[in-house]
């Protein structure tokens, strides 16, 4: 009797087990909170900054305080206002700092630069619009572009050494106007072509004066800069990537929409290595990547050899745009130490991106993404790391595998999880580099619908777990790719799952304990 129900018991506890696992699978995010469109964005910004929890050490984010004094601008309507704006940021500065505000109306100006201790705040109503000509943008500033160091235009609101600067309020921010700066941006060659890494910098003068063609100016740009906030404020209309802080410390930018859809190159907000970023409760529809990390490119980069490290982005939301929230490619000082959560990339192209280039040096490292939902267009997560023949000549092909050296990118040590994936093209694409594959890759509890499955080379060291995926591809493609684990995906295939394993460098990949497959372990054979 005692033997009976000891068996009992077993098989119950066995049962139980099962049906747990099986409902474990079938919903893998059940119990997680991951938010809606409703739950993040501009129109839930909290009046404070919460406290920070992220998975490194960070600063204690405040709101900057600013001296009482307060300057009201009196501005013209027909004519530009470049220079009442400038001296009255110059004076206030010089006088301890206050906040200078733009009134309701809409205003002509040229770049402005911030200085210590100025709130630049627009007024509801207000509408700052930038000229399109290049002489209202000169003289040249010392800037970085595409993540080479120039003298060049700047940006349309610049800083450069200043700190606790702001721009605030819910104002528009309107970017240039047709003129001599769209008309003639450089299109038909890359920065590499253009700009020699082994010029000084202060002679790499681009000012459209010995040139047929600019760089277009950035709307935002502090560099140099401490203590960098900005709030409410909308941008629209930028003739290049939008809100840049570069070798910045202390940065915070919550509640900005941005919206530059129909602009080439028109990222949203781009971190170039700076460090101690917070960045919520933003609403980004651009005409390149949403969120991005940068840290410099190529020689030029591992020169200044400054990385992106400590930043956290949450509560955010990607309306449009070719990557919801992308690494890279320019990469050279290193982007360290990520941590996105709780946002939502709608209508973007791929929702997770990592991106570099064989000559761009550097990578990512600790990258930590959850609880993040995602409808889109293309591809869920991705890393590119070949980059195309347009970019990089032959470097794009993948074989041979070249000697590593100081402009070898890599990116390892990955975490995402907490997923849901309401449609997407493919799930997973891993394009690594041969001599530099993805390493140390986790992926975990999340809820797929996707065309494709999963795709990868030159791929080591991951683990895939708890998954649920619907999808009409039955196929797992993996090329020169080592010590994988896929356990516990329920496949929701019209056919079993299987492998499809190619490349002499493949081995020890493993299926277990998942539905609509059979438990597989894949060894190179000797």
């Amino acid at each position: 009797m005692k033997l009976q129900t000891t068996i009992f018991l077993t098989l119950l506890a066995a049962i139980v087990f099962a049906c747990s696992t099986k409902k474990q699978l079938d919903n893998p995010t059940a119990t997680i909170n991951i938010p809606t469109e409703n739950e993040v964005g501009v129109k839930i910004l909290s009046a404070e900054i919460a406290p920070v929890k992220a998975p490194f050490k960070t600063i204690q984010f405040t709101k900057p305080t600013f001296p009482s004094e307060k300057v009201t601008l009196t501005l013209s309507t027909t004519e530009i206002n470049t220079t009442t704006i400038q001296k009255a940021i110059d004076q206030l500065s010089a006088k301890g700092g206050g906040t200078i505000v733009v009134p309701n109306g809409k205003w002509l100006t040229g770049r402005i630069q911030l200085k210590d201790n100025i709130n630049f705040h627009l007024d509801n109503e207000a509408q700052l619009v930038f000229s399109g000509e290049i002489k209202d943008f000169l003289p040249v500033v010392f800037t970085r572009i595409e993540g080479i160091e120039v003298m060049s235009l700047g940006a349309c609101i610049y800083a450069n050494g200043a700190t606790n600067i702001a721009v605030t309020g819910k104002g528009k921010l309107v970017g240039p106007q047709k003129g001599s700066i769209r008309n003639r941006i450089l299109t038909k060659d890359v920065i590499d072509n253009v700009i020699n890494p082994n010029t000084p910098v202060t002679e790499r003068i681009v000012d459209g004066m010995k040139q047929d063609w600019i760089f277009p100016p950035m709307f935002i740009s502090p560099i140099n800069c401490k203590k960098v906030y900005i709030e409410g404020v909308s941008l629209e209309n930028s003739a290049f990537w939008n809100i840049v802080p570069v070798y910045c410390d202390n940065v915070i930018i919550r509640g900005v929409t941005v919206n530059s859809v129909n602009t080439p190159r028109g990222d949203g907000i781009d971190i170039e290595s700076s460090k101690n970023v917070l960045i919520e409760y933003c609403n980004l529809s651009t005409g390149d990547d949403c969120f991005t990390m940068k840290a410099g490119r190529g020689e030029d980069g591992i020169r200044v050899n400054k990385s992106t490290e400590n930043v956290v982005v949450r509560y955010c939301l990607a309306l449009q745009g070719h990557g919801g929230i992308t690494c890279g490619s320019e990469t050279a000082g290193m982007i360290r130490n990520l941590y996105v959560h709780d946002c939502v990339f709608k209508n973007s192209g791929v929702g997770i991106l990592f991106k570099t280039r064989r000559s761009r040096g550097g990578g990512g490292e600790n990258l930590t993404y959850e609880r993040i939902r995602m409808n889109l267009d293309l591809t869920a997560i991705k890393w590119d790391m070949l980059g195309t023949s347009g970019s990089v000549g032959d470097l794009a092909d993948r074989l041979p595998a070249r000697a590593i050296n100081k402009l070898t990118p890599k990116y390892r040590n990955i975490v995402i999880k907490d997923i849901i994936v309401e449609n997407c093209s493919t799930f997973i694409k891993v394009f690594g580099i041969p001599e530099s594959p993805v390493t140390n890759l986790t992926i975990k509890n999340a809820k797929v619908n996707c065309q494709e499955l999963f795709n990868a080379h030159d791929l080591r060291d991951a683990t895939f777990k708890n998954l649920s995926i619907t999808t009409k591809d039955s196929t797992l493609f993996l090329l020169d790719s080592r010590n994988i684990v896929f356990n516990q995906i329920d496949f929701k295939t019209p056919k079993a799952a299987k492998l499809d394993i190619k490349g002499e460098l493949s081995d020890s990949i493993i299926v277990r304990s998942s539905s609509n497959t059979q438990n597989t372990k894949w060894f190179k054979k000797n």
